[in-house]
């Protein structure tokens, strides 16, 4: 175990093993904790606020049945109400509201602790509970604003409840190709024997020539600040085109990353076409700056290349993109004889940007004529490469975001195996309230909503990003992405400096990569592509599925939990004054009852952890604490 998580945890690790004779007691106003913590679940009424004024009638129809006196009413100026938390950690901001202003939807804005987030309210003439999204509160008191800058938003009332921790158990192992290689099957069940506990490194490869033709550029950087190399190696098959292809041995860095230094493959395709498509000649060779994969409106895409054709047999827009995978196919089947299954990510960013052109569509020309066609060009990919190619050695990797009609873009759990965000947000929508600088958030709300999308049943990756987040935020705010990948480092070619200062905080960047929560080259197992996913020793170390009950008779908690396969002791630990303190390590059962009569309202963070083989997995029960509030 590394030095970082020795010592977060050195309380849980050294006593859980050491004192089993200590008392079993949940501390009752221990020394340390927040006695001027709020009783969550928190309600305020609206008109309750900072800054409120009583409303009982507002410009439009006004909903009936306010819960208080009557209500606040959103207009010139805002209000604000405070929170008490006794530890950091994730919070649900819900108002019970109306809005009759607009009847396309109206944007509204709270700010917690002056980080601004904004949301789409719709239309109701009756009160309507609208959830603003989970945000992380400090330890301390905390500022929630509603501010007027859209405005014309009824509240009733506002509540703030703990945010129940996502389940990663209910995520797949399983391919959506039955016929995947047993490379590929070994590879998605070691991928979720990690996932929620821990975060994969990754890096992008330089294209092109980059950093004069050394392509181990990055790695070499990293491990020389950090003293670990990315787990997973991110490459781009543009190169391999029926344009102006050229052969730049990135398929054989691929073979040699998996099967020399046993790690990981993750590709994109940013495939190209003519921007003179009405005068190309299928097969004919054009020069790369002839070529773009741009939106045909952004004035560098092509305007005679019409995407819906790609799916419609006899254009020629179909022809030329059955020669794209053509081409493609002959690479990765390279890979598949050389055992080398490959996170698969084509098509990416379908819906970036969407709506920066007049007819709503993304900047890649695979999204450039909206959700309907872009799915009918994936599942063509899929099966192309499936069924006629006999490729399956790969897992399929979604690109999506987090716009409301998000949902409408995704192909299908059928075709689908993993679910992907790209993060860049260091110098736009930077959510910190920083104006420049890394940008080391977890993005939980972003985590949440493409977790939403399948309902937790896809795992999600940070497939590209600036700046790597901090630990500590990804594992505060339960954001268990399951690898992050910056972007290659172009500042010496004259591009974008991602493992600069400018995008990486150096301090983060070191303890992220050597903290025990990220994997990093090293540490894949080397059984990583033959196991067929036995990665026993990665799971089911820890209790899952913690339940909480409450007596509001006797004032105590009852916890249970699924049962660990050669467990012989469990132990519990409480939160408090910064540091972990158990409360006893030698439960032989799957439950434990507090003692009666603890202090009503006072609220605590519990880990539960198991003694496997000798050894106490003290940072899985860390990492699936529970929060209880006293009844």
């Amino acid at each position: 175990m590394k030095n970082y998580l020795k010592k977060a945890i050195s309380a849980l690790a050294v006593c859980a093993v050491a004192s089993a004779s200590m008392s079993a007691v949940m501390p009752v106003n221990a020394a340390g904790s927040s006695s001027a913590a709020d009783t969550f679940p928190f309600v305020i009424e609206g008109e309750d606020m900072e800054g409120a004024s009583l409303w009982t009638q507002n410009y439009g129809p006004s909903p009936k049945n306010s819960s208080g006196k009557g209500f606040f009413y959103l207009t010139n100026s805002g209000a604000s109400f405070t929170v008490n938390v006794p530890e950091d950690g994730m919070y649900t901001i819900t108002a019970r509201t109306a809005q009759t202003l607009d009847k396309n939807g109206r944007m509204e804005s709270v700010k917690v602790n002056g980080v601004k987030r904004m949301m789409n309210m719709p239309y109701s003439e009756e009160w309507t509970d609208f959830n603003f999204g989970s945000f992380r509160l400090n330890k301390g008191e905390n500022t929630i604003e509603f501010i007027n800058e859209y405005g014309y938003m009824a509240i009733d009332k506002v509540t703030v409840s703990v945010t129940p921790k996502h389940d990663y158990s209910v995520a797949t192992d399983e391919l959506s190709d039955k016929n995947a290689t047993p490379e590929a099957k070994s590879l998605m069940k070691y991928l979720k024997s990690v996932y929620g506990s821990h975060i994969i490194a990754g890096q992008q490869e330089i294209y092109g020539g980059g950093h004069s033709n050394n392509y181990e550029w990055e790695n070499e950087y990293l491990e020389d600040l950090t003293g670990k190399v990315p787990a997973i190696r991110g490459v781009d098959f543009m190169n391999y085109n029926p344009l102006y292809g050229w052969d730049d041995g990135t398929t054989e860095r691929c073979i040699e990353w998996a099967t020399k230094r046993n790690g990981i493959i993750t590709a994109s395709w940013h495939i190209n076409i003519p921007k003179d498509f009405d005068n190309y000649v299928l097969g004919e060779p054009v020069g790369w700056q002839q070529c773009s994969y741009k939106n045909y409106q952004s004035g560098e895409g092509s305007m005679s290349f019409d995407t819906r054709n790609v799916v419609v047999k006899g254009t020629k827009e179909y022809e030329y993109f059955q020669l794209a995978m053509k081409d493609l196919a002959e690479q990765l089947l390279k890979l598949q004889d050389a055992g080398v299954p490959v996170i698969w990510r084509p098509l990416h960013e379908a819906q970036g940007n969407e709506g920066n052109y007049s007819d709503g569509t993304a900047w890649f020309w695979w999204g450039d004529r909206g959700a309907e066609t872009y799915k009918e060009i994936w599942k063509l990919l899929y099966k192309t490469l499936t069924e006629e190619y006999g490729l399956h050695n790969l897992i399929w990797e979604f690109n999506s975001y987090d716009y409301s009609n998000s949902a409408t873009w995704y192909p299908g759990d059928e075709y689908v195996d993993i679910v992907a965000y790209d993060k860049y947000n260091v110098q736009y929508n930077r959510g910190d309230g920083k104006n420049s600088g890394p940008n080391l958030l977890a993005i939980a709300s972003k985590f949440d909503s493409l977790y939403a999308l399948t309902g937790g049943k896809k795992m999600i990756a940070m497939a590209e990003n600036d700046t790597i987040p901090a630990v500590d935020n990804l594992m505060v705010e339960d954001a268990g992405w399951l690898y992050f990948c910056p972007w290659y480092d172009g500042g010496e070619d004259g591009g974008v400096p991602f493992l600069g200062p400018e995008y990486q905080d150096m301090d983060e960047l070191k303890k992220i990569y050597q903290s025990d929560y990220c994997i990093t080259l090293d540490e894949l197992p080397v059984d990583l592509y033959t196991n067929g996913g036995n990665n026993d020793p990665q799971k089911d170390t820890y209790p899952k599925n913690i339940k909480v009950n409450y007596s509001t008779k006797y004032h105590q908690v009852q916890f249970i939990w699924d049962k660990v396969q050669g467990a012989d002791k469990y132990g519990i630990a409480v939160y408090l004054a910064g540091k972990w303190r158990v409360q006893t390590s030698n439960i032989t059962t799957n439950s434990y009852v507090t003692p009666k009569n603890l202090t009503p309202g006072m609220s605590y963070k519990v880990a539960i952890a198991a003694r496997v083989n000798g050894k106490w997995d003290t940072a899985n029960a860390i990492k699936n604490a529970v929060s209880v509030t006293i009844k």
